[in-house]
């Protein structure tokens, strides 16, 4: 039966009065646990010292070994200054740990990934950029998070110049390929093409300056494209875009709007195909009337949490045909959850140096196969969580990109990375399923 409008506002109102609850019982979502067998305390002669000293002067002479004698092939730290989480703003370090604690439950139970949270006690970019490349011998990559822009673009960049490890920034990179892959089973469903549609950017923070450049690199013309901050829509002649902090928006005033349009946020609505929000918690910060003057069998990404911009049932009596959201409790979740664990799994699973573009692009086109499979509609672009085998087939993608871009130290075919990645996502799993029956884990 389909719910009235107060019964879904209802619903979109309960996990966040279930969640200091339960984050109180439980103190925190992770716990680190032992990997390998200790069948008495004399184990701890193998494990630790006197015969741990072997593996060390092997790594000693070749710290490649590292991956082979140690986790750090499974593990990456996500780290964050806490300057911009979620849709709060800058809660600081600490208010932002339940959210990295969260991102680290989710690579493991999702990518069979072990990441450690990591919130750092400063503002400066410079000495965030320091402590990141001093972390990297312990960790087999960084996943960066809820860092405020205009810095997190300078961050990215530095570390992923400097760092032999893969560097990945979720809110820009994972955020932009989920984003693609909702793009691609729109344009599916309503028989658009890349290359020809108009595309509408509603804020200009990290995630939408992302999507821009990885939706430029499948086929999007940049000339089709209309970009609005708070101040109104990006074009070359804005004088506040002269400041040096700003070079990013800048780049995108030259590089599209070629009419050189002028105005409000509304004017990245009109005739649009898609448009993509990423701006501050709703609802009304869009509006219905704004999105009436959409193109026909419009897509619209409403995307800003914990609130999307504009109610998705708002959106479809204002015309869109297809609506999609940042919540799991609406149809079309565009949550990038869908994405980075699969994606570093794939890229853990061959070694990659970095993540690129094109390991992007190849996770975004597998996951809008993969609601294919299922039957894609109206109401279901791409796939949800508990659709747990897409992650492996992600995976696999994302690894095969790699080996291909020659960026992997491993070679594997396409049927083995699968079977590699469902291995270690079920070890995951059935570990926590474990866990609870046994009672080591409480139900409330």
């Amino acid at each position: 039966m389909d719910l009235t409008k107060d019964e879904m506002l209802e619903r979109a109102k309960k996990p966040a009065e279930e969640a200091v609850k339960l984050h109180r019982y439980y103190q925190g979502k992770m716990q680190t646990v032992p990997k390998c067998c200790i069948r008495d305390v004399s184990d701890f002669a193998i494990w630790y010292t006197p015969g741990v000293a072997e593996p060390c002067k092997e790594i000693k002479k070749n710290p490649d070994l590292a991956y082979e004698f140690t986790n750090k092939g499974n593990t990456i730290a996500v780290v964050t200054d806490g300057t911009r989480v979620l849709g709060l703003g800058d809660i600081g370090p600490e208010a932002g740990l339940p959210v990295m604690e969260g991102k680290c439950m989710l690579f493991k139970y999702l990518g069979g990934v072990d990441a450690v949270a990591i919130c750092l006690d400063t503002k400066d970019p410079d000495k965030f950029i320091e402590t990141v490349k001093n972390l990297t011998p312990a960790f087999g990559g960084i996943n960066l998070e809820d860092i405020a822009q205009p810095k997190c673009f300078y961050i990215l960049d530095e570390l992923r110049k400097d760092c032999k490890i893969p560097v990945w920034h979720d809110d820009q990179q994972g955020t932009a390929a989920v984003n693609l892959a909702g793009l691609y089973s729109g344009l599916k469903i309503t028989g658009k093409r890349i290359e020809d549609i108009k595309v509408g950017f509603f804020g200009c923070g990290a995630a939408n300056v992302a999507t821009i450049r990885i939706l430029i690199s499948a086929g999007v013309d940049p000339k089709n494209i209309l970009i609005a901050d708070s101040r109104g829509v990006l074009h070359p002649d804005r004088r506040d875009l002269e400041d040096v902090k700003y070079d990013v928006k800048r780049h995108l005033a030259q590089l599209t709007n070629p009419q050189g349009i002028s105005g409000g946020p509304e004017k990245v609505f009109e005739g649009a195909d898609a448009v993509f929000c990423y701006t501050k918690p709703g609802p009304d910060v869009v509006k219905k009337e704004w999105v009436a003057k959409m193109a026909k069998d419009a897509m619209l990404f409403a995307c800003a949490n914990p609130v999307p911009e504009i109610w998705p049932w708002e959106a479809k009596e204002a015309g869109a045909r297809i609506v999609a959201t940042g919540r799991s409790d609406f149809p079309n979740q565009i949550n990038n959850s869908l994405i980075f664990p699969a994606v570093f799994r794939g890229t853990l699973d061959v070694r990659a140096s970095v993540i690129t573009d094109e390991m992007c692009i190849a996770a975004a086109k597998t996951l809008s196969e993969c609601a294919e499979k299922i039957g894609m509609s109206e109401e279901y672009l791409i796939p949800t969580m508990d659709q747990t085998w897409v992650y492996p087939e992600v995976a696999a993608s994302v690894g095969v990109k790699a080996i291909e871009q020659g960026i992997a130290k491993i070679t594997m075919s396409r049927d083995e990375l699968v079977k590699v990645a469902k291995e270690k996502i079920r070890n995951a799993q059935e570990t926590t399923k474990m866990l609870m029956k046994e009672g080591l884990i409480k139900s409330v």
